[in-house]
């Protein structure tokens, strides 16, 4: 039985790698898409297995693109594929819903891999770079440093901000409320000492918590 796959990348020299590469898998390309607006227009009209979304893009990102995508369909699966290790990049990814972040270097295997876990509802692939930002960010036990006077929680919506996330991100991410993302970050910032996010990031990465 075929995936369906829906590409977005706004070269057409990597849809058309990507098409080649995909010759002879059980994965099929029904519709490429150059912008980040047409892949959520023909995500709607194709209704694929899987979307797999480079980040930058015209005319709404990769990662706009996602966020759209999973609004108007919360059972699409989809897959960053990216140019950028960016922590900020795949951690956004996590936090709307992806379930594989894949480099554009990956092997033809690693990629195939990739969405045919997606497809079938398995776990990120462990050449992904998803899974190990993911669990930098779910990971709640406490570090054993009686320096860091953090509950757990606040530990976790710490290493959000650190990875560049929004509140609105951190809440989808975590799966609590922005009012309630809020009240940690503002308790979180007085216990150590800090007045603003970028400060509470700086913290974080000196005390080696992502």
């Amino acid at each position: 039985m075929s995936i369906k796959v829906l590409v977005a990348d706004d070269h057409e020299v990597v849809r058309r790698g990507l098409a080649s590469l995909f010759q002879g898998t059980e994965i099929k390309i029904i519709a490429e898409a150059d912008t980040g607006e047409k892949a959520v227009q023909l995500a709607r009209k194709h209704r694929p297995d899987v979307a797999l979304l480079d980040i930058r893009m015209p005319n709404g990102d990769g990662l706009e693109a996602l966020e759209r995508m999973r609004e108007d369909n919360p059972n699409l699966k989809v897959v960053m594929l990216s140019t950028y290790d960016n922590p900020t990049y795949i951690a956004r990814a996590v936090a709307l819903g992806a379930c594989d972040y894949v480099l554009k270097g990956s092997s033809r295997q690693d990629l195939v891999a990739a969405i045919t876990a997606a497809a079938s509802g398995q776990s990120p692939s462990k050449t992904g770079e998803l899974r190990r930002v993911s669990i930098t960010m779910a990971t709640r036990e406490p570090t054993g440093d009686s320096d860091i006077p953090l509950t757990q929680r606040e530990m976790q919506v710490l290493k959000h901000i650190a990875l560049g996330l929004s509140n609105k991100e951190i809440g989808r991410s975590l799966l609590i409320s922005i009012e309630t993302v809020k009240e940690h970050v503002q308790n979180l910032l007085r216990k150590i000492g800090v007045t603003d996010r970028t400060q509470a990031a700086v913290w974080a990465v000196r005390k080696q918590l992502v």
